[in-house]
């Protein structure tokens, strides 16, 4: 799941854009009859605008010019029922409605050439995001998978947000997520440094070495990619690196300054905070990695995010409270338990998201399951 916009919000514009349409010439109708029936001692003509514009809102440029053509036609039906065409007075209301109906139409080409110049760059945006994320699968060994990818800027559909999840090389998955410091456009290269670093070494390390190796290529490489320019603040990414075995409930992990996950069992839900966490990727950190352990057990789930999720915040300023919303969800599987917290944060913030938010669920399958 990806952006901002839903296959619901592509289906009710083009519906919303036609109900106006009718509603627009519903107007015209009863302009043009209380206009014929009030005589010559009222002049509703030049309401009639209000017509086109109503339907530039919402509607293509044909549909607008239509009905400013329509528009333009019962202004001249009206003048010729109260006194022809020839009065002054009508001559200057015909005149001034097809003036401005004209520059209404041209207004909504301009405005529809504008959203089709921006939906090529939301194609290109998303694009983007899944050759630089690789959204995983599904299912991945004994894993069900879920992920939710929600940006700041509606625009980009992409950010500084990133996670992964890859093979290793013996029977376990890799599971990577992080959040660079920023958002938008400029943190993508920034988190490509990350994601590169960690699907080159998934195969090939141990956890410790591996988180070794992602914090050595942001060491060497971040400099060169991050918007120094621009943004003179510090330029770090916060991580959490998972490994999952295949054939034993144990899970290591190896938190760099991001949010503890939460873990769902057996109905309830426990934020796994980890007892010495290493700084972000960036920082330098003179002490060994600690591996934090835990039991992740078959119909477990585990819901990793970045902070845009418990720092979004509602219109009167409270943060998203995400592990005691998730204690609520009656949720059996990662799809479900993510269109949950999807509706439920999108509703908290009232659709305003002040940063980038990611979200991957993860649930533990029976490997072995009774026949």
């Amino acid at each position: 799941m990806g952006g901002r916009r839903s296959w619901a919000d592509r289906v009710k514009r083009p519906l919303l854009a036609h109900a106006i349409v009718v509603v627009a010439l519903a107007f015209m109708v009863a302009i043009t009859v209380t206009d014929l029936v009030l005589g010559t001692t009222v002049h509703l003509g030049p309401f009639l605008v209000i017509a086109p514009a109503l339907a530039a809102s919402m509607a293509t440029v044909r549909l607008t010019a239509v009905v400013a053509a329509l528009a333009v036609a019962d202004q001249v039906i009206i003048a010729i029922f109260h006194g022809g065409l020839t009065t002054t007075n009508h001559l200057a209301q015909i005149s001034a409605l097809t003036l401005l109906s004209l520059l209404i139409v041209f207004l909504r080409l301009v405005r529809e050439r504008r959203e089709h110049a921006l939906g090529q760059a939301r194609s290109v945006a998303e694009t983007a995001q899944r050759a630089l994320l690789r959204p995983p699968p599904e299912r991945i060994g004994p894993l069900r998978v879920a992920w939710l990818y929600l940006t700041a800027e509606d625009e980009s559909q992409i950010g500084g947000d990133l996670f992964a999840v890859t093979r290793a090389s013996r029977p376990a998955s890799r599971v990577l997520i992080g959040d660079v410091r920023g958002k938008g456009l400029d943190a993508i290269a920034e988190a490509s440094v990350v994601l590169g670093a960690f699907r080159e070494g998934a195969r090939r390390y141990a956890l410790p070495a591996l988180t070794a190796a992602l914090q050595d290529s942001v060491d060497r490489d971040l400099e060169e990619v991050a918007d120094t320019e621009h943004d003179l603040g510090e330029h770090f990414i916060t991580a959490l690196v998972l490994d999952v075995a295949d054939d034993h409930p144990e899970v290591e992990m190896i938190s760099c300054g991001h949010p503890p996950p939460l873990l769902l069992h057996d109905h309830r839900t426990t934020t796994l905070e980890p007892r010495a966490p290493a700084p972000p990727l960036g920082v330098p950190n003179p002490v060994p990695l600690n591996v934090e352990r835990f039991t992740f057990a078959p119909g477990d789930m585990l819901v990793l995010y970045t902070d845009g999720v418990i720092e979004a915040r509602s219109p009167s300023g409270d943060f998203y409270p995400l592990a005691e919303r998730v204690a609520t969800f009656p949720a059996t599987d990662p799809a479900a338990l993510l269109d949950h917290i999807h509706r439920d944060l999108l509703a908290h913030t009232a659709d305003h998201l002040a940063d980038d938010a990611a979200l991957l669920i993860l649930q533990r399958t029976d490997p072995h399951p009774a026949r």
